[in-house]
């Protein structure tokens, strides 16, 4: 690794748990670990999906590509720009890169724009057919959305915590959190998304085992996944 790398992930490392950790108040740290590590992985997993997607748009505009979209073949710019938001959500596109199929619900965008409304706003939510969601808390949205990648991820079925409605953590917190994982730049010049990922997940561990009074932490999402 180089040094501009390293610099780039030790700077990552102190903004992060400074802010969570005046965050986690009171709570306890093996709660607080879950909450902020399961929101990790909803971070990343969009990230990686948004961009296959940019990656995505690109091929369509791409006349070398087998993918190619020729905007000739329509009748206006309006009926192409629907014809390549059709084409972006085709999970197949995502599962042929091994990048995991985020459905709307999940996606991060959705989650930071949404978890601040009151209970009983219903949001759109398009997912093949668009359907009303009601927000209920911040807690139950974040349940949803692990839930909604687990049903559509079958390799991560029984392994997401989808404990955040029951956590012991004020629902502003939560929401603070949201905010906090937003600055998280899955993507550098160099680095690879997971390799970010993996090194957060076991500097977080850490800092949670000293809290914990442990001297090591355990895995949350099993490395051959990432």
């Amino acid at each position: 690794m180089s040094q501009k790398e390293q610099q780039f992930l030790d700077a990552l490392d102190k903004k992060l748990w400074t802010a969570a950790d005046k965050l986690r108040s009171t709570l306890d740290a093996a709660q607080y670990k879950h909450a902020v590590l399961g929101l990790l992985f909803v971070k990343y997993v969009s990230d990686a999906f948004g961009l296959r997607r940019k990656e995505l748009v690109e091929q369509f505009e791409d006349k070398e590509h087998e993918y190619y979209l020729d905007p000739d073949d329509f009748e206006d710019p309006e009926e192409y720009l629907a014809e390549v938001e059709d084409e972006l959500e085709i999970r197949d596109y995502y599962t042929e890169k091994n990048v995991f199929w985020v459905p709307q619900l999940a996606r991060w965008q959705t989650l930071r724009d949404n978890a601040a409304l009151p209970p009983g706003t219903e949001i759109e939510i398009k997912n093949g057919k668009t359907h009303a969601y009601t927000i209920r808390s911040v807690g139950r949205l974040i349940d949803d959305a692990l839930d909604a990648i687990e049903k559509d991820n079958p390799k991560l079925k029984g392994i997401l915590n989808k404990q955040y409605t029951r956590l012991q953590i004020d629902q502003a917190k939560l929401i603070e959190l949201i905010n906090l994982l937003s600055e998280i730049p899955f993507s550098h010049e160099s680095l690879q998304a997971k390799d970010i990922l993996g090194h957060v997940y076991e500097y977080f561990l850490g800092q949670f085992a000293l809290a914990e009074g442990k001297k090591g932490g355990g895995s949350f999402i099993p490395r051959n996944l990432l």
